[in-house]
């Protein structure tokens, strides 16, 4: 079993407003309270890169009954990548702005393919990577681009909902071509194939999924994925307060980024996760 840490943990109180994280710390890890649940959000730079953080992050409440979370990964070795990420999370919370609740989908859409355009508009060939969540009447849809995840497990550790990364790898992992231990030590893991900042994006949109009252929701970029085993994050998240297991999550990932140990994944990146679970 795994003993979890509250190393840089912060408790924040009560969610009261839309939180933008845009890369400017290198480590925030922040708990929060909110009327559907608790909250919390680990967010770090790659200890191994001497490039700025190109993760950005959202927590937008828009009333006690809705939340939208998401994270962007900008896609490193393109320029601006930092700059596209936090573009994708500032424009989804604009769109969001004033929206009720029952129009949070169409808002999610537009604020998706309002930032696409802008990214082509720069003419730099920047592009980054999204996944969102909007939590309503004891639902979650997802919607996301790229490789950044979203997943929902129970407190037993099952896997109830999880989002397919649009890459050659991911494709092939979920279609049970290749084993985990495959996906990670493959040579094409980095390869992306649908990325915000192109003219052929497409957004996956999820069911309306329920949430059960100790269910986990976890969204992460692949700074997580690529470092840590699918059993090893659902024993981290499925129990206990959500805080700790976040900081958790980032504690391993970054032992395993260092390489140290040969017989574990080993991929040092930028590094985002948020952690939700319902109150009923």
């Amino acid at each position: 079993m795994t003993e979890k840490s509250n190393a840089g943990l912060t408790a924040q109180g009560p969610l009261t407003k839309a939180r933008l994280y845009t890369g400017d710390d290198a480590l925030v890890i922040h708990s929060f309270d909110t009327p559907l649940g608790s909250l919390a959000i680990a967010i770090a730079a790659c200890a191994e890169k001497s490039g700025p953080n190109e993760d950005s992050a959202a927590l937008i409440p828009l009333s006690d009954n809705c939340l939208v979370l998401a994270i962007a990964d900008g896609v490193g070795g393109l320029p601006a990548a930092r700059k596209a990420a936090n573009l994708a999370v500032l424009t989804l919370q604009s769109s969001l702005r004033n929206v009720d609740d029952a129009n949070v989908r169409t808002a999610v859409l537009d604020g998706i393919e309002s930032a696409n355009r802008s990214l082509l508009e720069l003419g730099a060939g920047s592009a980054t990577t999204l996944v969102v969540a909007a939590i309503r009447e004891g639902h979650v849809r997802t919607y996301h681009v790229g490789d950044s995840a979203a997943w929902l497990c129970g407190q037993r550790g099952v896997m109830k909902l999880q989002t397919t990364p649009h890459s050659p790898v991911g494709f092939a992992f979920h279609a049970g071509l290749i084993n985990e231990d495959e996906a990670l030590g493959h040579d094409q893991l980095h390869i992306i194939s649908n990325v915000m900042g192109s003219n052929d994006m497409r957004i996956e949109i999820g069911p309306r999924f329920p949430l059960a009252p100790r269910d986990t929701l976890l969204l992460a970029s692949d700074g997580l994925f690529d470092n840590m085993l699918q059993d090893e994050i659902i024993e981290i998240i499925r129990k206990g307060p959500v805080g700790p297991a976040v900081a958790e999550l980032w504690k391993l990932a970054r032992q395993r980024m260092d390489g140290t140990d040969k017989e574990k994944p080993s991929k040092p990146d930028d590094f985002s996760a948020i952690l939700f679970r319902p109150n009923r």
